[in-house]
Order: structure tokens, then C-alpha cells, then sequence
């Protein structure tokens, strides 16, 4: 997918802009460091992202 197909999501907790922004694409989340916009990104699987996100709130 081209990135200027993405869209870029920060969380709402973000303020301080160190930060990753995640983006939703078909069977992928694509995730970027939100300072460097152009550095970098990685996708994984929507599985992997949903049990990264259920490990997170366990773990508060």
C-alpha cells in the first residue's frame, strides 16, 4: 500500500510528540515513529496488533 493512502492515527493520550501513529490497511496496521513521518514503518498483522493491544491493557 502507498503511503499517501494511509491514514495516520496518534493516540489521544499523545501530547508530548514522542509518539508512534498507527494506520489501519486491509489485513495490516502500519506503525511509525510520529516525529520522523517520513523514517521508517513497520507492519504487522491485525491479529499480532490486537494481541499486543489485550497484552497492554492487562498489563495496567
Amino acid at each position: 500500500m502507498a503511503d499517501d493512502e494511509l491514514v495516520w492515527r496518534t493516540s489521544s493520550y499523545s501530547n508530548s510528540g514522542n509518539c508512534v501513529e498507527v494506520a489501519f490497511a486491509d489485513e495490516s496496521v502500519w506503525i511509525r515513529d510520529s516525529f520522523d513521518g517520513n523514517g521508517q514503518k513497520l507492519a504487522i498483522p491485525v491479529g499480532n496488533w490486537t494481541r499486543f493491544l489485550d497484552q497492554v491493557l492487562r498489563s495496567r
